[in-house]
């Protein structure tokens, strides 16, 4: 039974005791009465004090003078004419006073009939009730090993292949898994046989979840969607027990299509020693495994599944035979960008200025739902100042409170902290301005934004993929550019340029360690497949000796100070300039790209 018809239930019980009481109550109102003898009501009577007599069958309930109540019973033949002038009253006293015959025959039948049935009816009320309880307990009890899997339906989402922009490639192998579903035909007659499984791999955002409902909205067969998390439980064999449930599912329903969400779940590596084994997780992927690719075959069954950590997933479950495709959807690039912000700018107002290649410009390496979040805030932004369209103002606001987080107008900074935070931010610009490979400042601030006291904006000209030895040093550079300009207008540092060396050291141990671009030779320095079971730093896996680690160390140190000699030569050579840049960003509070470009 559902929740809702067992509080309707419920309440009906409810309703029926209350009633029952009622008519309990009711009943018991002869105790307000006083019950007295025939021979006292006939006395009354003659004195004169009897004002009404009601016969009701055997019963006379009689009203005094008084106004006081009283009861008595007599014969059940009995007429009270003749009872009254058998007794010597009067003719007189009996004309004078009311007597009124109740006829209740067919009600009595009636109440009767219904006090006699209805405790027989509330009892089996609530015994049904209380089997109906238990049933659900058993139900409940029954299908907890059953599947969760929701089966799409297309009345209600109606997301096709037309509503995902960019990712072309990995639309056109979902494409082709769509046709296999709906024209088998032609494939077999080519010897092709139906894919086993689709894996989506992707970063978080780019879309691996949309492109799977555009596939349930393409596809002409059932699809069902869960979620790799739903088949662990703290149980161990609830999790087979579900994925069997959700194959025969599939199986009635065939052709069809399975759709796994987070597959990395209950996919991981099996064995992976510490922080890794999961009895229950490893039974789960077992029967996975086995109902992908066991005995059965031609089930016409395919298994779709996402995820964005396909390093952790176990070998047997992403070799041939189980997922046979690998679609990576990736980061959009320029053209994607555009694309996806035409599709979440087709229901928004907005202005004739705005130029949605230039906001696609600024956003590099945005994902698909970072470019939905940003077209959402600039519409939130227009609605907060009153506006009926969405202006180009709006959406540059909101790739900076999506980059750096909300302005932080109520943190006041005092006069010192102004201009120490002025010179910071002018001499992250002057630096990255002044070297090769730094992309170009786009805009300098000392308004507050996130955790940061003031920001310097850098966006590249266009999409990179590759990035080199050359570059890395000049952005080591321009983060010390901070640090530098303290040092050399203040005489001090402070605590502002704490992320900027984290940055800068991470970026020179990774040259270091991972890209072979120092002199150590061309050696990947620590095992990066152990971090995702015990954590980046335990799981490390240390594959030098501490000679190499202390030669690590010394290269580290070397390209900082390589990177800080620059950034101090490049501050020293342009004090004037810097002080006419920081002396107008402390009045206006920020500065764009041309307002930066005209010192120049």
């Amino acid at each position: 039974m559902q929740p809702k018809k067992q509080n309707s239930f419920l309440y009906l019980i409810i309703i029926a005791l209350v009633v029952s009481a009622g008519f309990l109550l009711w009943s018991k109102n002869d105790q307000v009465l006083e019950k007295v003898s025939l021979n006292t009501v006939i006395q009354q009577v003659k004195k004169g004090e009897v004002e009404t007599i009601n016969v009701v069958k055997n019963r006379l309930e009689v009203v005094r003078t008084d106004g006081s109540k009283e009861f008595a019973y007599k014969e059940g033949d009995a007429n009270i004419y003749d009872l009254l002038t058998k007794s010597g009253v009067p003719q007189e006293q009996i004309n004078n006073m009311t007597i009124e015959v109740v006829p209740t025959e067919s009600g009595d039948f009636w109440l009767n009939l219904f006090m006699s049935a209805f405790p027989i009816i509330l009892i089996v009320g609530v015994l049904a009730y209380m089997m109906r309880q238990a049933q659900s307990s058993n139900n409940q009890a029954m299908s907890f090993g059953k599947s969760r899997a929701k089966l799409y339906d297309k009345e209600k989402s109606l997301t096709t292949f037309a509503d995902v922009a960019g990712a072309e490639e990995a639309k056109q192998e979902l494409v082709e898994i769509v046709d296999f579903l709906k024209n088998p035909q032609k494939y077999i007659e080519m010897g092709a046989k139906i894919p086993k499984g689709v894996l989506l791999v992707g970063a978080p955002g780019t879309g691996k979840t949309l492109l799977a409902r555009a596939v349930a909205g393409e596809a002409g067969v059932p699809f069902f969607s869960i979620s790799g998390s739903e088949f662990v439980e703290m149980f161990v064999g609830v999790g087979a027990s579900r994925v069997r449930d959700l194959f025969k599912k599939a199986a009635r329903n065939a052709p069809c299509i399975i759709f796994i969400d987070e597959i990395d779940a209950v996919g991981r590596h099996r064995g992976a020693g510490m922080g890794g084994g999961h009895d229950e997780r490893e039974q789960t992927l077992n029967q996975i495994l086995t109902e992908m690719d066991g005995f059965e075959k031609d089930t016409n069954v395919i298994v779709m599944a996402a995820t964005n950590r396909p390093d952790i997933l176990d070998p047997a479950l992403l070799r041939p035979g189980r997922f046979d495709r690998r679609v990576v959807v990736d980061l959009p690039d320029i053209n994607d960008r555009i694309a996806i912000l035409k599709v979440h700018g087709r229901n928004k107002p907005l202005s004739d200025e705005v130029n949605l290649e230039k906001i696609a410009k600024h956003t590099p390496g945005f994902s698909g739902a970072d470019l939905e979040n940003l077209m959402n805030e600039g519409a939130i932004l227009a609605a907060r100042h009153n506006r009926k369209i969405i202006m180009m103002e709006d959406l540059q606001n909101s790739i900076e409170k999506v980059l750096m987080g909300p302005e932080r107008k109520s943190r006041v900074l005092n006069e010192k902290e102004t201009k120490i935070t002025a010179y910071h931010e002018v001499g992250h610009a002057i630096v990255g301005h002044m070297t090769e490979h730094c992309d170009p400042v786009q805009k300098i601030s000392i308004i507050s934004r996130g955790m940061a006291l003031g920001v310097t904006w850098f966006v590249p000209d266009e999409d990179r993929h590759l990035y080199s030895k050359a570059k890395f040093e000049d952005e080591m550079a321009s983060l010390l550019g901070g640090y530098c300009a303290e040092e050399a207008f203040f005489g001090d540092i402070t605590t502002g340029a704490s992320n900027d060396l984290e940055k800068a050291t991470g970026i020179a141990r990774r040259m270091v360690t991972e890209y072979g671009m120092s002199d150590l030779g061309q050696v990947i320095y620590g095992d990066k497949h152990h971090e995702v079971f015990i954590g980046r730093d335990l799981g490390h896996t240390k594959n030098y000796s501490e000679a190499v680690a202390a030669e690590i160390d010394k290269k580290i140190t070397e390209f900082i100070d390589k990177a800080y000699k620059r950034a101090k030569d490049t501050i020293t050579k342009n004090k004037t300039v810097m002080d006419k840049i920081a002396k107008e960003l402390i009045e206006k509070e920020s500065l764009s790209r041309e307002d930066f470009l005209k010192f120049f």
